[in-house]
């Protein structure tokens, strides 16, 4: 039996990562991934081989990459962290993009984020919109997907609310919390992503959940579901992100960016397009709410 073609995965011991690993080892391929972290442990065990990034020595990317005929990459950062910048990490996407040409890859599946625009005001939205011009202009063919914000199981921005909502009377919401947010379960995405993977044509899409609700709405969601009395209280955008550093300061980790406050609150959570995904996060809520929020998700520790 001949071997089955090798994919690989930027970040499989990562979140989305993880999930679209999963899902291509449950259809046979074989994985190999590229990670920061080659020496931690890996949960996949001799199912996927690993490699670290060596941004900085193209010559060895090219070749942990040769062999493969499909990247899905999830590779970027949340927040900048001492020499790690936007600027650093789309520089780096643009090295891979250029390896994975070199290789001989087909095929690229990159996870992206919901609007992104050269011309945003924030560092975040701007490098992604630069990695995938990027990407349109390689020889790839591309799969650029775009979701909105993720929830399920390891997620960090919907499982610290419930988290924060579990421990504190009041939970602080910029303004009037009116802004739209349009959750995507994991699952969901990684299932799009293997999908898409398996095509041959260039797609950017969206890629959002079935519901849409406003910030406050979906608070008041996640407290009702899991019991949470916890009283929500407007206040102005400065003041939440004064609150969410001084949780931060507490737990070790950065609890919510600067780009991810202005993001939501300028209506970036949310697709204009059909939605994608199939799994509502008022159901997943109800079926996890003994769970969700019980333990803090650190994005310091994943790093």
């Amino acid at each position: 039996m001949e071997p089955s073609e090798l994919s690989i995965v930027t970040g499989a011991f990562g979140y989305s990562g993880k999930h679209i690993t999963r899902k291509l080892l449950a259809m046979g391929k074989r994985v190999k991934t590229l990670t920061g972290h080659p020496d931690r442990g890996n949960p996949f065990g001799a199912q996927v081989e690993v490699a670290g990034f060596s941004f900085d020595d193209p010559g060895a990317l090219i070749e942990s990459l040769r062999g493969a005929t499909t990247l899905y990459n999830t590779y970027w950062i949340r927040f900048p962290m001492k020499r790690m910048t936007y600027e650093k990490a789309t520089e780096n996407s643009k090295v891979l993009i250029r390896a994975a040409e070199e290789a001989g890859l087909k095929r690229i599946v990159h996870i992206s984020i919901v609007r992104p625009s050269k011309e945003s005001p924030y560092p975040y939205y701007r490098g992604k919109a630069e990695v995938e011009e990027a990407i349109r202009a390689s020889s790839l063919s591309y799969a650029i997907l775009r979701p909105t914000v993720l929830f399920g199981g390891e997620d960090i921005l919907l499982n610290n609310i419930a988290w924060s909502l579990r421990r504190f009377p009041v939970f602080p919401i910029a303004g009037k919390g009116d802004y739209k947010i349009q959750p995507i379960y994991v699952e969901d995405l990684a299932q799009i992503a293997v999908d898409e993977g398996q095509k041959t044509d260039n797609v950017v899409m969206d890629v959002a959940g079935p519901e849409t609700h406003t910030f406050r709405e979906l608070v008041q969601t996640i407290a009702r579901t899991i019991g949470a009395g916890t009283l929500l209280m407007p206040v102005p955008k400065p003041l939440m992100l004064l609150g969410a550093r001084m949780i931060g300061l507490c737990v070790r980790d950065v609890l919510l960016t600067k780009d991810e406050i202005n993001g939501l609150m300028d209506g970036l959570m949310a697709s204009d397009e059909e939605p994608r995904g199939t799994t509502k996060i008022s159901e997943w809520l109800r079926l996890n709410e003994s769970l969700v929020g019980t333990v803090y998700a650190s994005e310091l520790r994943r790093r």
